[in-house]
């Protein structure tokens, strides 16, 4: 299910709100803190997992089958974000939850439906648009999931809106292990692209009954018109920067895909999955609580500053150490048979951790009930992408695809952001004070790490002593300065229940 989930500009509030959602007295920061724990923990073990199933999967799959597979997933994550229409925003922020759920499971399940079997019926056109009508197959099998997530917006928001990340947890955890046996096994047995396809579908279905369980919803179909306007009016501004946002990450696919061919492509997925490994690892957690929190949240744009500098500080070193460490990291974990794709490591590390910065920037947006600013970045944001990546992956293969995406990310879209926060009252003063030393401490840690490549041949010893050593060197420079953040986010806390 896509975790890019919006927020309605009803700010939850109050006891009466907190015991509602069965939270009780607990403190925001509180709350917020543990949700983010879990998402932390959630999210570390599930990537570990799916790191080991990918190494597993490079060595039993040409690069052309992943690329086969990209295209058919590229199609299921664009068109997943139209199964949930924002109609999540509501329920996470709404002060009457349980009035407004049965319109949106309704407006969900249609939507998810008719999506479905749009998908289905043209998925051999959509394959053969993309220039590879093996996906065709995939598609269709990969629509099923359009339903079920459809059908289940209201159990995940009422997940998200309790920061019940435990309980998400359990469910990430479910759905690995079902994709990954039935994946392996099909695969095994000689289904190949279609094993992955079936395999998502059925850990899907998994999901989707324990997100039901979990968070005790009892489907409830209604429509009441009294709030379908409000409802539908905040949420598909939303729905739709989620569509480009899924858009922005798939476009190189699909541009890989017609220019360069299945095999580039193959190269080309494995490189971003890599890199997205600190982007989704960081984002996952800021999603999971950035819109509750902020919503709720005493602090105002200073809590805004101090979340978005701690998640940088994160994100900066870990994507810039990965693409450091592009080399030695691809050919330990997948053999040197991938190695072309480790060039576009170099640029894409960087990419993930502006995606991070941007993500943290569109959650506060969408808590301030400024969803349309995020819906015109998208759609700047992916025409300057497509034109970007267009030109450079016809001069520069791959490698230019990577770097197409920091260029636009710079040069368009950082900026489009900041301004967006400004007119929202951030002090971007403020965010230049709390950011610059993550900034200035990931060069030397960076420095390290490709030292370690220079004079360490062995692709172990270099992957090691680079990791270790970047790691030890940025942890010294920022370690103070890291307290010092989370000591300004826990007296927010305190303010917050002093308010409340």
């Amino acid at each position: 299910m896509s975790d890019e989930r919006g927020g309605r500009d009803t700010a939850l509030s109050g006891p009466g709100a907190a015991a509602a959602d069965g939270i009780g007295g607990r403190s925001l920061v509180g709350r917020a803190a543990r949700g983010a724990a879990w998402s932390g923990v959630s999210t570390i073990v599930l990537r570990l997992g799916g790191l080991v199933v990918g190494i597993v999967l490079a060595r039993l799959l040409a690069p052309e089958q992943f690329g086969v597979y990209a295209v058919a997933l590229t199609v299921q994550g664009i068109l997943i974000t139209v199964a949930d229409l924002g109609l999540s925003a509501d329920l996470i922020r709404s002060d009457e939850p349980e009035r407004i759920a049965p319109t949106v499971a309704t407006l969900g399940l249609t939507a998810g439906t008719l999506t479905a079997a749009a998908t289905a019926a043209s998925s051999m056109g959509l394959a053969s648009l993309l220039d590879s009508p093996q996906a065709g197959p995939a598609i269709a099998v990969l629509s099923l999931t359009l339903l079920l997530a459809g059908g289940t917006v209201v159990p995940f928001a009422m997940l998200q809106r309790r920061f019940q990340q435990r309980e998400l947890f359990f469910v990430g955890v479910a759905d690995f292990v079902v994709s990954t046996t039935v994946t392996l096994l099909l695969v095994a047995l000689g289904f190949g692209v279609m094993g992955l396809a079936i395999g998502r579908v059925a850990a899907q279905v998994v999901s989707s009954a324990l997100q039901f369980l979990l968070a005790r919803v009892v489907p409830r179909f209604s429509i009441d018109r009294t709030v379908v306007k409000g409802v539908l009016a905040f949420g598909l501004p939303i729905a739709a920067a989620n569509l480009l946002s899924w858009a922005l990450l798939n476009v190189d696919n699909i541009v890989l895909a017609r220019v360069a061919g299945a095999t580039a492509l193959g190269y080309y997925v494995l490189a971003f999955n890599i890199s997205s490994w600190p982007m989704s690892a960081l984002s996952q957690v800021v999603r999971s609580i950035a819109l509750p929190f902020f919503s709720r949240s005493q602090g105002g744009t200073h809590a805004f500053a101090v979340v978005a500098a701690v998640a940088w500080a994160g994100a900066l070193p870990a994507g810039t150490v990965l693409a450091a460490l592009s080399f030695p990291l691809i050919d330990v974990l997948y053999g040197e048979r991938w190695l072309p794709g480790a060039p576009v490591l170099a640029a894409l590390g960087l990419y993930g951790s502006l995606r991070v910065a941007f993500d943290i920037s569109a959650g506060y947006l969408y808590s301030q009930g400024r969803s349309r600013p995020v819906l015109w970045i998208q759609i700047v944001w992916l025409v300057a992408l497509v034109a970007a990546m267009v030109a450079a992956t016809q001069a520069y293969g791959i490698q230019g695809a990577g770097w197409a995406h920091v260029v636009v990310a710079v040069v368009v879209i950082l900026p489009a952001y900041l301004i967006a926060l400004k007119l929202t009252g951030v002090k971007l003063g403020d965010l230049a004070r709390m950011a610059w030393l993550p900034t200035a401490a990931t060069i030397p840690a960076v420095a390290a790490a490709v030292v370690a490549t220079l004079f360490i041949s062995a692709p172990v010893g270099a992957l090691l002593v680079g990791g270790s050593a970047a790691l030890v060197v940025y942890a010294a420079l920022i370690w103070p300065w890291l307290r010092k953040q989370l000591r300004l986010l826990r007296s927010g806390g305190a303010r917050e229940r002093a308010e409340v």
